[in-house]
């Protein structure tokens, strides 16, 4: 069996905006003292995965997260727009209630699976792709026992990784955010010239505590169906 490569997708630490619930997409919000609190002590648990290439979003939430793992291995921080959150356009800065109360039947076509209602909003599925693409771009240069960080936002991570392993869209909401700083990993499975990816940790790094992200709903109107 030839080594195997390994991905490790991390998300930043928390934000303040996080903890208001509200909405960040590619609003450059920096990380809160909490969130670097989390960001080094993460970095210390994935510093011993040696990785070999640390990539991050270009916003400073991940960024920073990112730099906290680069002073701890020493391996630079590579940049990509590509890895930005998904953009939420008009809803950014806003909590949820306040986005039911400004676009209400934008939300309302939102929750019903129609994510092209609200202005200069990106859909799932156009940010989890753009997620896959930059990935393979990035996998192609990378060499076989090789360990890869990417630092990026929880709704990409997630949409992300299910474009990436090929998953059907209508799934992807069946999979859960994850929380600040944490990780998944995917480890690629080779067998001479056949390889393929498998997701092997989900929601790494913390017991189960509540997920703060753009995507997941915190805050339910009471008109709003599930």
């Amino acid at each position: 069996m030839t080594r195997s490569r390994r991905v490790i997708v991390w998300r930043h630490g928390r934000t303040a905006w996080n903890l208001a619930g509200r909405v960040q997409g590619q609003s450059d919000v920096p990380l809160d003292e909490v969130g670097v609190a989390q960001a080094r002590d993460a970095a210390g648990y994935l510093a011993a995965l040696e990785p070999s290439r640390i990539l991050s979003s270009d916003l400073k939430r991940a960024a920073s997260t990112a730099a906290a793992l680069s002073a701890v291995t020493g391996i630079p921080v590579e940049l990509d727009k590509r890895f930005r959150e998904m953009d939420f356009g008009a809803r950014e800065g806003l909590t949820w209630p306040q986005a039911w109360e400004a676009f209400p039947e934008g939300m309302q076509a939102w929750v019903n699976g129609d994510e092209t209602k609200i202005p200069g909003s990106e859909t799932h599925e156009q940010a989890g792709r753009r997620f896959a693409a930059a990935l393979e771009d990035h996998l192609e240069d990378l060499p076989l026992g090789d360990t890869l960080v990417v630092v990026a936002h929880g709704a990409l991570l997630r949409t992300g990784l299910c474009a990436f392993l090929g998953f059907e869209v209508a799934s992807w909401r069946l999979f859960g955010g994850l929380a600040n700083c944490n990780w998944s990993i995917l480890e690629e499975s080779r067998h001479g010239d056949w390889a393929e990816w498998r997701l092997t940790e989900w929601n790494t790094g913390s017991l189960p505590e509540p997920v703060l992200s753009d995507d997941e709903q915190t805050d339910r109107p009471v008109d709003e169906p599930g």
